[in-house]
């Protein structure tokens, strides 16, 4: 099988005034992208499965799947 990686781009808005949103800020660039991207893969992927299941089941030429 041939990979075709590609990307969906998401953004999260933070509230620069809460406590946590402040902690979040303070954290370097690189480190508030990894924490995001995870807590979203970790979030979004079990619901995504069964909606990929079913995409996937008939999948003759192309199977979608979530990166690692």
């Amino acid at each position: 099988m041939v990979k075709i990686n590609h990307a969906l781009h998401f953004y999260t808005e933070v509230d620069e005034t809460h406590p946590i949103g402040k902690q979040l800020l303070a954290l370097p660039k690189e480190m508030q992208i990894t924490m995001l991207e995870g807590m979203l893969k970790e979030l979004l992927a079990p619901a995504l499965k069964p909606a990929l299941d079913e995409i996937n089941e008939n999948g003759s030429y192309a199977i979608l799947k979530v990166a690692e």
